[in-house]
């Protein structure tokens, strides 16, 4: 990944600093219910105003038809509500780079700052469309990206507009992209992957690209049947992909010829459907009923994982374990977070995602050295890609 330019590096005093922040936020009743990422994107805000400049923020908000203004995703609940935690009054446009939203740019002193309305009612947004990119860039003198959570998208705000102002990272995506290329170039050893989610289709390149840096890879969730399927096991009625069985089976094999300790299942938690009521039991793998699925992974399974993550120096994490969702498979996924909070010694890394959910849902964000925003972003990262919205960020 190429050396960023950071806000360390700009003079922001006087400027319109045009902002791309990741604001996609839930919202019940005209409310946040969740400001975990308009928080993340504060110490950057509050760097900017500091330095007098004139900030102007734009996000995204859901997924809106990109035909114009949508209720539903608005972000006017995120400016009040940013309006709370920065202590300070934000304006807000009802448009993104129309009249009020240049009005509003206009009219801003040092220090203050603006929210345009969500960028995705624009569809132009999406297609990193040349006029689109002009018009945002028209609304700032510089351009500081702040989303690593839509750094893999090549649209406008991301991509587009950095090549017409002179372009910075922000503090959070400057720490996003240092942290995770770190663990990847020099992890502390040793280095322990974990590795959840329904489908193998999903993570077969990350499988792959951790395999080349971690001394233990932890694979868990729906997707270890299709590994529990190649070492010949019969998996009832769980979740399976008979197309990747082959390429799992490669994956052991690879595993075991680079010396990478690969650990999966050696018991699960099944059910007789996929219900928080249904009739469950604990197995090992090797006596899966024909007719029932595995939704968690079980006790015997967590004592050897939780072992692996306390000898580790480095552990990331992606995907749970079963479906957390429901408090009957949610054992699993809540007692590897437990291990992973409990290893004070390590790095522990976070990556995005439905594990970021659960260790909310658990309360042990805090004991976590690093919490990734970006789910999609972060594994494309692991994956060795470059990420559009990093490139155009390139000292």
């Amino acid at each position: 990944m190429a050396d960023i330019k950071t806000i360390d590096q700009l003079d922001a005093a006087g400027k319109r600093v045009l902002v791309r922040v990741d604001f996609n936020v839930p919202v019940k009743d005209g409310a946040v219910t969740d400001d975990t990422r308009i928080r993340a994107a504060l110490p950057t805000i509050q760097k900017l105003v500091d330095d007098g400049a004139k900030v102007i923020l734009m996000s995204h908000r859901g997924r809106p038809t990109g035909e114009g203004f949508e209720e539903e995703f608005s972000l006017r609940p995120a400016a009040l509500h940013l309006a709370e935690v920065l202590g300070k009054p934000v304006a807000f446009a009802s448009d993104i780079t129309g009249e009020d939203a240049q009005a509003k740019a206009a009219a801003l002193r040092e220090g203050d700052v603006l929210i345009v309305e969500n960028l995705r009612f624009d569809k132009r947004e999406k297609k990193n469309d040349p006029e689109f990119c002009a018009e945002l860039a028209k609304l700032g003198d510089v351009y500081v990206n702040d989303a690593f959570g839509t750094a893999h998208r090549a649209h406008a705000s991301t991509a587009g507009v950095a090549a017409l102002l002179p372009a910075y990272a922000g503090y959070l995506m400057e720490k996003e992209v240092s942290t995770l290329t770190g663990m990847l170039d020099d992890p502390k050893r040793p280095f322990c992957a974990i590795l959840g989610g329904s489908k193998v289709s999903d993570k077969i390149q990350v499988i792959d690209a951790l395999m080349d840096k971690c001394d233990t890879l932890i694979i868990g969730g729906g997707m270890c049947f299709t590994f529990l399927l190649a070492q010949g096991y019969s998996v009832g009625t769980s979740l399976k992909e008979d197309d990747w069985v082959e390429r799992a089976g490669e994956m052991i094999a690879k595993a075991e010829q680079k010396g990478v300790k690969l650990l999966l299942p050696v018991d699960v938690v099944c059910a007789d459907k996929f219900a928080e009521d249904a009739a469950t039991k604990t197995v090992p793998v090797d006596a899966i009923p024909d007719d029932m699925m595995g939704l968690d992974i079980g006790p015997e399974t967590v004592k050897l994982y939780a072992q692996a993550i306390a000898e580790a120096k480095t552990v990331f994490w992606n995907g749970p374990m079963g479906v957390f969702e429901m408090d009957a498979f949610a054992v699993g996924t809540r007692d590897v977070a437990l291990a992973v909070a409990d290893n004070a010694e390590a790095d522990t890394i976070i990556g995005g995602g439905d594990s970021v959910a659960a260790v909310n849902k658990f309360d042990l964000a805090s004991r976590m050295t690093f919490i990734s925003t970006g789910g999609g972003a972060s594994m494309e990262l692991v994956e060795g890609k470059d990420l559009p919205g990093v490139v155009a960020l390139g000292a």
